[in-house]
């Protein structure tokens, strides 16, 4: 059925692709957009008049590092001021005693800090910088120290998934209130590096049983959620809570997206919230209207009992997978292109090769 939209819940801000790390699971595009094409703390302040009118209730302000913008303390109060509220998504290693207190004084309420590993050496030769393990746990310890609530977020891979427990009970330690155990999805740069990170399903299954055990250990204490890598799942999960469902994403230069991987899908227009407005985007444009709801979709999604619990699944995995971004996803077991998915499992070497690395041409990470 084709459904009128409720507005947005959240709106991810990502303010930049500039990062002083080089994850190779980023989920940034692969072609990131340079310092000179971002848009203006003025534009950012206008689209969060728009969000909050619309009836956004979060906005998440991400990257790249969101950190690299020294205009960030004024964007949280402007969205505080409106009604919204803030987290920030980061690595932690721009994070000083003076930017987080510009950060608190100006209301922020959450932070999200994100681990390449626990091992401190692996952590920082997967993000390509030296000493930003140690940053990282002093981040933490300041957003503990204010109070402010934090949550950790540790993305999974073949190299560091024996340390589920270990990274858990790490939270548990630096006084984070919730832990993501999230294994990489794989496209975009996480495509690129699939078979330097994808783990064996026996990895998944311990770490399953590692994530189900620290639940009950941590019961009432640290909320942990598990983000399973898709391609061991028999079903997919609803990406972003389906398509133009829940949340409105805009890049660096405006582009207004349903998700982050939505400008890889050929023959549609992109919206920019510099020529449109963000109410009439959500509601009418083509790239927001194409996947959403079950009108569109195929057999053998179109009368499956799950239509409307998991909306057909990633659109940007269909597209890389399949070919087609109208596909069925083909994570799901009874997709007509599930055997990429198992030929991607089959054909896993074992041994890892060298992560491919996102660069910057012109130097500008920072």
């Amino acid at each position: 059925m084709t459904e009128t939209p409720a507005p947005p819940m959240s709106l991810l801000a990502e303010l930049t692709h500039r990062c002083p790390l080089q994850c190779p699971y980023c989920s940034n595009p692969l072609a990131l957009e340079p310092r000179a094409g971002e848009l203006t703390t003025a534009q950012w302040i206008d689209i969060l008049d728009q969000a909050a009118e619309l009836g956004v209730l979060q906005v998440h302000f991400s990257g790249g590092e969101p950190m690299a913008r020294p205009d960030l303390p004024e964007l949280v109060r402007h969205a505080v001021g409106r009604g919204l509220y803030t987290n920030l998504i980061t690595s932690g290693v721009l994070m000083t005693p003076a930017t987080f207190g510009a950060l608190v004084e100006a209301g922020l309420d959450h932070v999200q800090l994100s681990f390449q590993d626990i091992d401190p050496q692996n952590a920082e030769r997967v993000g390509g910088m030296k000493g930003a393990q140690a940053r990282k746990m002093a981040a933490a310890a300041m957003v503990v120290a204010d109070g402010m609530p934090l949550t950790l977020n540790f993305v999974i891979y073949r190299e560091n998934v024996a340390r589920v427990a270990q990274m858990i009970d790490s939270a548990a330690e630096m006084g984070a209130r919730r832990v993501e155990i999230a294994h990489t999805q794989y496209y975009g740069w996480g495509l690129r590096n699939r078979d330097a990170l994808m783990p064996t399903r026996t990895q998944v299954d311990e770490a399953t049983r590692a994530v189900e055990a620290a639940r009950t250990r941590y019961a009432g204490r640290l909320t942990i959620d598990y983000v399973t890598p898709d391609y061991y799942a028999d079903r997919p999960k609803p990406c972003m809570g389906g398509w133009g469902r829940r949340f409105v994403n805009i890049s660096p230069s405006g582009r207004v997206l349903p998700c982050h991987a939505a400008e890889s899908i050929p023959g549609v227009s992109i919206p920019d919230i510099r020529e449109a407005g963000l109410g009439a985007i959500w509601d009418t444009a083509p790239l927001f209207t194409m996947f959403r709801g079950t009108d569109w979709m195929p057999a053998p999604c179109r009368t499956c009992d799950q239509r409307e619990k998991d909306w057909g699944g990633c659109r940007c995995q269909a597209l890389a997978l399949a070919g087609d971004a109208a596909a069925t996803d083909p994570v799901c077991e009874r997709a007509p292109d599930h055997d990429r998915i198992t030929a991607a499992i089959a054909e896993r070497p074992d041994v890892a090769p060298p992560f491919v690395y996102r660069r910057y041409a012109n130097g500008d990470v920072g």
